[in-house]
């Protein structure tokens, strides 16, 4: 109960709340208590609200664009045919991401908010804790008519993870991306390395290092360390290393502590950091993220991880932040490998993390099979295609994958070869301080402190950000 009170009041938020707990759930009555997931199944006349964090001219307007004025028609005109009288509006927010989650927290804690509602799929865990969203099969109230989506089938199970808690599906993926090993192929020839680099361990990463590191002027390896970077050192370092032992930061519902996985991944960074293979200055700096971007793209930089947007966004020949010309045939990737063979989680060679939302449908909805109808729609094929715009950018589904990322064997590869294997961080309350802790972690070793004391300090923040020592596993 306590995790609840403490939602609620972090939602508070006065009246830039009120947009959220007005004018949502259709045309329910207040106060209704019917909680039958088959009310209104044959209503001919249906009402239903789609909620996002995003606006058309604002944040995420893209997305707010196709809702209001490609789905929202199609849908319209697909359930007219079938003579269901169907109005669906959007509400859209422009907030920041936390301030956005806190409103729709208050809302769904009232019984109110959007039929349809957009998560990060790092919320889910928590809202389903408290109460705020069920799972679809109790939502929808008939098992094999969720399990039994055709569109399942083309969401791959580690993409599902996506929408899902406890094991439980409370929503549909709606995107995702994925993390791999960048390096700059002028720089490994110089070095002596293969063009088609595909490391089989840490120690192979570590080696290529070494090699890189007689280069004059480069420096061989990036990876995200400290707490300047923030989150960026969690998914971009951390916990792809994390899963490459083995080990979960969560599992079964206890936190990772000081533990032989821990103490790997910060011998790693010792490894990195203590012997000139990377960059400890950089490390530090405000802007070192976008300073090791800058430094990839000059060629200074011989070995990066960072997630697809980096390919995407950043040495985007045209348009990136950090344009390289050359970038298809000067950056390789190569799948982020165990810490050796078969080490890493599930005994799998190659590991890496993934982000990405979800949507849900409010339990509290008029129309949950209405609600159900539209959430299935959204995620065919062909309104995922159709969002994209022609853009060539990683969904949630195989079948559009294979034919939107033909022309991109950089992003084909993601969808291909990194989804399969991917992993995603918990969605739990005391995660963001979680991660907090594993950042200071990693600043104490690149700082010089010893693995076993940043471990040991480690251990002690996780045991204050969970609330108990019985919520944290260590050995």
């Amino acid at each position: 109960m306590r995790r609840i009170s403490r939602l609620s009041r972090l939602a508070v938020l006065g009246s830039a709340a009120t947009v959220l707990l007005t004018g949502c759930l259709g045309s329910s009555d207040s106060g209704s208590e019917d909680t039958d997931a088959n009310r209104n199944a044959d209503a001919k006349k249906v009402e239903l609200v789609i909620g996002a964090n995003s606006v058309k001219g604002g944040k995420n307007s893209a997305g707010a664009e196709f809702t209001q004025d490609v789905l929202i028609p199609k849908f319209v005109e697909a359930q007219k045919a079938k003579g269901v009288d169907v109005t669906v509006k959007f509400e859209g927010d422009g907030s920041d991401d936390e301030v956005y989650k806190q409103k729709l927290a208050l809302s769904l804690s009232n019984k109110a908010g959007p039929d349809l509602i957009s998560v990060d799929g790092i919320w889910v865990g928590e809202f389903a804790q408290a109460g705020y969203i069920k799972p679809l099969t109790d939502t929808v109230g008939d098992t094999a008519k969720v399990d039994d989506w055709d569109g399942w089938k083309q969401i791959q199970d580690s993409v599902q993870q996506l929408g899902m808690f406890e094991g439980k599906r409370y929503g549909v993926p709606a995107g995702t991306d994925g993390r791999v090993l960048y390096f700059n192929k002028k720089l490994f020839q110089q070095a002596g390395l293969p063009a088609d680099w595909q490391p089989k361990s840490w120690d192979e990463i570590i080696s290529a290092g070494q090699a890189l590191k007689k280069l004059q002027g480069v420096t061989p390896i990036q990876i995200n360390a400290g707490t300047a970077m923030g989150e960026a050192t969690t998914m971009q370092g951390i916990l792809p290393l994390l899963v490459g032992t083995g080990a979960t930061i969560n599992t079964d519902g206890k936190w990772l502590g000081d533990s032989p996985q821990i103490r790997q991944v910060l011998d790693f960074y010792k490894q990195v950091y203590g012997s000139g293979l990377g960059d400890p200055v950089l490390q530090r700096e405000a802007k070192g993220r976008d300073k090791s971007f800058a430094e990839f793209a000059a060629n200074k930089i011989g070995i990066l991880l960072e997630g697809d947007y980096f390919w995407r966004s950043v040495v985007e020949p045209k348009d990136g932040v950090a344009k390289m010309a050359d970038r298809d045939t000067a950056v390789g990737y190569a799948l982020i490998p165990a810490g050796k063979a078969g080490g890493g989680v599930k005994g799998q060679d190659f590991v890496s993390m993934s982000g990405g939302g979800a949507t849900a449908i409010n339990p509290n909805t008029k129309f949950p099979q209405q609600a159900w109808e539209l959430l299935q729609f959204m995620n065919s094929a062909e309104m995922v295609k159709a969002s994209l715009n022609g853009a060539a950018k990683i969904t949630q589904r195989s079948d559009v994958n294979s034919e939107v990322l033909a022309g991109d064997p950089m992003l084909n590869f993601i969808a291909t070869k990194v989804l399969p294997v991917t992993q995603y961080r918990p969605g739990l309350a005391e995660y963001p301080k979680i991660s907090a802790a594993l950042q200071q972690a990693t600043a104490d070793v690149v700082g010089g402190k010893t693995t076993e004391a940043a471990a040991k300090s480690y251990q002690t923040a996780v045991e204050a950000a969970a609330g108990s020592k019985d919520k944290v596993s260590s050995n």
